[in-house]
């Protein structure tokens, strides 16, 4: 028999298996903010440890995360040697959340299944890709025992902070030199194999002003009015950011808005701050630092001259966009092939309009494309939204995928 169908039947057999335990890792929470994260890393330890698997466990200092903005972060690597000789191959996943927020239908932590779909928040992004990636690396470790030929290690990486941007996580793990892989696969959906992503830049603006009596505004220094410019130069830089194209397939332009607005006193005082924070994202063509520096000209310039009135810019992310390295080729040709094999249909290579932590394993020179269990759309799990879902037929054939492609790459 053939190694592909071997590795698809092991995985068709252990299906109920893997969907418990993707269960299993979506009840314990793991929303970040606020970020306390290690109990969720522990479960999923204890279920790999359940399969037989060696699990490193890499602690994040709390002097970092306080300074960072989260709790608690352990981050998990497995490392399954295979014969000697071929690539170290890694797949990560993250297992740390949005919060849930209101509006659901079904409990957020509970993985309830109706239809053929789980139900609960990290299902789609990405709890799923961490049971992907366990039981197509189970599978190649059951195909080597019946003797298959394969060469070289893969490792899981498991961590617990991309949603603050992935220093913690892979940036951690990476800049400790904790690993090193030749190629990295990283979660995503299954009906595109993503080779690029834009990057994003968020600034916190403080505006100081002086406060004073309502009835009396000129003995005050409004704070509001000056962040009103500020918010119309940024609106019209947005709008303007529209006919800046990208040439990557999936990509259309930069964007940028603004998320989060908070100050002043009371209804009757001139209000002496205003904070704001916005997001600017950057496509592959663009420059980071030229980018930061002309974002911050244009808050400066739009308050300079107004008496009274000072501003603080604080740099929260810097989030460089992903580009294709070489040898991402080889990914990108066995996960389509396969991927077509298995889902029936072409698997295109394009770029996405978010930005994520794969973004830092090419920043330290490994290839690295992102593939996993999914629809072909955020929006269709209702990713980070209420009722986020799974559809459990995708998780399954996205492991034959992952697994021959991964096997593929081990050839001795």
């Amino acid at each position: 028999m053939d190694a592909y169908g071997n590795l698809g039947r092991w995985i068709d057999a252990h299906h109920p298996e893997q969907i418990e335990f993707l269960r299993e890792i979506v009840r314990v929470p793991s929303d970040t903010p606020p970020g306390n994260n290690a109990p969720a890393a522990e479960k999923a330890a204890s279920l790999l440890t359940a399969l037989g698997f060696a699990v490193e466990r890499h602690p994040v200092p709390t002097d970092f995360l306080r300074e960072y903005g989260m709790q608690s972060v352990t981050n998990l690597i497995v490392r399954h040697r295979f014969d000697a000789g071929g690539p170290t191959i890694a797949l990560n996943a993250h297992g740390d959340v949005v919060p849930p927020g209101e509006g659901w239908t079904k409990p957020p932590y509970e993985g309830v299944i109706e239809n053929g779909r789980m139900y609960g928040r990290g299902v789609a992004v990405s709890k799923s890709d961490i049971a992907t990636f366990t039981y197509a690396l189970a599978a190649l470790r059951a195909l080597a025992q019946g003797g298959a030929p394969l060469g070289g290690t893969v490792e899981l990486h498991f961590t617990y902070d991309e949603e603050f941007g992935g220093l913690a996580g892979p940036g951690f793990l990476l800049s400790n030199k904790l690993t090193k892989p030749d190629y990295a696969i990283a979660a995503s959906f299954s009906y595109a194999v993503v080779t690029a992503h834009n990057g994003c830049l968020q600034l916190e603006v403080t505006v100081h002003g002086k406060s004073g009596h309502g009835a009396m505004p000129e003995t005050g220094r409004d704070a509001f009015r000056a962040g009103a410019a500020i918010l119309n130069a940024l609106y019209a830089e947005a709008d303007a950011l529209k006919a800046k194209k990208s040439s990557v397939r999936g990509i259309d332009h930069p964007t940028l808005i603004v998320g989060l607005l908070n100050g002043g006193i009371n209804t009757n005082v001139v209000p002496d701050r205003l904070t704001l924070r916005m997001d600017r994202r950057m496509i592959p063509e663009e420059n980071p630092a030229a980018v930061e520096a002309r974002v911050r000209s244009l808050i400066e310039d739009s308050v300079r001259g107004m008496d009274g009135i000072r501003v603080e810019i604080r740099r929260l992310l810097l989030a460089n966009a992903l580009t294709p390295l070489p040898g991402h080729e080889k990914l990108v040709a066995a996960i389509q092939k396969h991927g077509t094999r298995v889902f029936g249909e072409p698997i295109p290579a394009v770029g996405v309009p978010l930005y994520a932590d794969a973004r830092l394993y090419g920043e330290h020179g490994v290839p690295i494309v992102m593939y996993g269990a999914g629809p072909r759309t955020i929006s269709e799990s209702n990713a980070k939204r209420p009722d986020e879902n799974l559809l459990l037929e995708e998780l399954r054939r996205a492991t034959h995928v992952v697994a021959s492609s991964v096997h593929d790459l081990l050839q001795k």
